[in-house]
């Protein structure tokens, strides 16, 4: 297998692949960075043609799309505001057409507010309810009319819907454990179908939202069995998994990938 080194970002990407997604095509919801990125760089090196979603990351999306073409891969960034059901809707049926299909999809478009009750305001509510909840549903909605047998749809949920063991982090935990009930549900929809549905619920991952070389960051290590923080590669891996064929009877699961932070 050869490979090229991305200096930018760190990054070591196939320009071959093991090609167990090859003929795919994956909608990244929120691909332009962090968990997002790290996973359309690896489902685009096990051969998938990828559609990086964003918000307002154009720059960004647009940088992570060349690189991957620049490796061999497919790639393409659309613009998806996660608030906009319309707009979101839209970019997934274009991605369809565009493409000829979707097989996969992956739900990584996140915020986190973290507050005291009595200072979380209403408008940060709404807005964490909005991304991380409304809009997997908006997206799965659409993607599911496009898939068929085979088909993915996998969320990127938190060790946060098991445990939060520190005060602030309510309504996001809420947020998290809401996508527990949603896949449940839309597994035994989509199941007749040949369709699964799952979460991938990392624990703390070295991303912008949540750096490591941080006081907080630290401070999370003593919560948990292995004292560090995930890489997004690896959180990219159990997606890709997911994303396989080695998968087909996985569906409905809450994944835990968070180095023991939920044990």
């Amino acid at each position: 297998m050869s490979t090229a080194s991305n200096t930018a970002t760190g990054t070591t990407t196939s320009t071959t692949t093991n090609a167990a997604l090859k003929g795919k095509v994956a909608f990244i919801h929120g691909g332009s960075r962090g968990i997002g990125a790290a996973t359309a760089r690896r489902l685009a090196r096990d051969g998938a043609a990828v559609a990086i979603g964003y918000a307002s990351s154009a720059i960004a999306a647009e940088a992570l799309a060349e690189e991957i073409i620049a490796t061999g891969g497919k790639a393409i960034a659309i613009k998806a505001d996660a608030t906009d059901a319309a707009a979101l809707t839209r970019a997934i049926d274009g991605v369809a057409e565009r493409f000829g299909r979707l097989d996969i999809l992956v739900n990584s478009a996140g915020v986190l507010a973290v507050a005291p009750l009595d200072q979380f305001t209403l408008e940060d509510f709404d807005r964490t309810v909005a991304v991380n909840v409304r809009s997997v549903f908006v997206a799965s909605q659409a993607a599911a009319k496009h898939m068929g047998d085979g088909g993915r749809i996998i969320n990127i949920g938190s060790t946060n819907g098991q445990r939060m063991p520190f005060a602030g982090g309510a309504v996001y935990a809420m947020s998290k454990s809401a996508l527990i009930g949603l896949v449940k549900g839309m597994a035994r929809d989509l199941g007749p179908r040949g369709i699964t549905v799952n979460n991938v619920a990392p624990g703390p991952v070295d991303t912008d939202m949540n750096p490591e070389n941080t006081e907080f960051g630290a401070s999370l290590h003593d919560l948990m069995a292995l004292r560090r923080h995930g890489k997004a590669d690896e959180i990219a891996a159990m997606v890709a998994y997911l994303a396989g064929p080695e998968a087909a009877f996985v569906t409905g699961a809450d994944l835990l990938i968070d180095g023991g932070f939920a044990a």
